[in-house]
């Protein structure tokens, strides 16, 4: 009901919203659901606008990994919507090189362009004081793994309380996962039920206070099932982890894995694999703070390259530029 009142009242009131304006380009940041894209293709007919659509999940794949929906007949239906989606785009931005072979059975390659996800750094100065004492004072006593974000079904979350398990009488090591989700209450039950101390769920946060839980943090860990169509995606909290020059503890495959490899900005392990995090974890503690002060650095030099906000807005301008030329 949620999904079909943002199209239903996006049909009704964005027309008389840019009654009378001119339009050049239209452009959908689209995670889950695309059909957010719908209220758009009316607005690019009204306008006579170029629309472009910034890609950042894969339907209909994604609603099959993580369980939504099962039935190959709905999936079949889900992809007919999208190729009928996309096929009013002009533009289509994929947030990772990995989608452009699941997105050609949809849209054709021409297209495409590649465009990453990127984040304002100038926001990630710490401000403090903006978390409690507490919470501040258990993150500076231990050697602090933090999970950061969406607690859901795409995030392995499993594989995080595993870890912890496997971890809980390791002297000084806690594991935080800042945030809520689907999957939070499940977490709270599992460390009561084993008794996780080294396990904490310090709630949901501003963004303004996380650049101080990211400071104050030994590594910052990123983890997602081990699906196909997770192996696609760069999860944007990767670039917000880059830019705040921790450590990273990658728990996931394909182009995630591959651009905290490439950055040296911290290590890899096999996504699922309580066993095989905790193993990382530990190998992450026994670095020396010099060789993690240098996968910091190098972070935050990649995020530099290749995801700071003021060169990614100049190269999306000159990307729809050349395009409504081309037009």
């Amino acid at each position: 009901m949620n999904y079909l009142s943002f199209v239903f009242m996006g049909l009704l009131y964005f027309p008389k919203m840019l009654k009378g304006k001119k339009i050049d380009v239209i452009i959908v940041f689209a995670p889950s659901p695309i059909t957010q894209v719908i209220p758009a293709i009316l607005l690019k007919w009204l306008k006579r606008a170029h629309l472009a659509v910034w890609v950042q999940d894969l339907w209909p794949e994604s609603l099959s990994a993580t369980g939504f929906v099962q039935k190959n007949w709905m999936l079949k239906l889900v992809g007919y919507m999208v190729r009928g989606i996309y096929k009013c785009c002009d533009t289509l931005l994929l947030q990772s090189h990995a989608f452009f072979e699941p997105t050609k059975k949809y849209a054709p390659a021409e297209k495409m362009v590649y465009f990453p996800n990127s984040m304002d750094a100038t926001g990630s100065s710490i401000v403090d004081q903006t978390i409690p004492a507490a919470l501040r004072a258990e993150l500076e006593s231990n050697f602090s793994v933090v999970f950061a974000g969406n607690v859901g079904t795409a995030q392995s979350v499993e594989s995080i309380v595993e870890a912890a398990s496997i971890l809980k009488n390791e002297p000084g090591l806690k594991i935080f996962i800042v945030g809520s989700g689907s999957m939070l209450s499940w977490v709270a039950e599992q460390k009561a039920i084993h008794h996780l101390d080294n396990l904490v769920l310090p709630g949901r946060f501003s963004m303004s206070a996380m650049p101080e839980i990211f400071q104050r943090s030994a590594a910052l860990l990123v983890a997602l099932k081990d699906e196909e169509i997770f192996s696609y995606t760069v999860p944007s909290k990767i670039q917000a982890y880059l830019a705040a020059g921790r450590p990273i503890i990658g728990a996931l495959r394909g182009e995630g894995a591959r651009v905290i490899s490439e950055a040296g900005a911290g290590l890899v392990c096999a996504p699922e694999s309580g066993q095989a995090l905790a193993e990382t974890i530990l190998t992450m503690k026994k670095c020396s703070s010099t060789d993690r002060e240098k996968m910091g650095s190098s972070g935050i030099n990649y995020f530099n390259e290749n995801y700071d906000m003021d060169l990614q807005s100049d190269r999306l301008i000159d990307i729809l530029t050349a395009r409504l030329n081309r037009r």
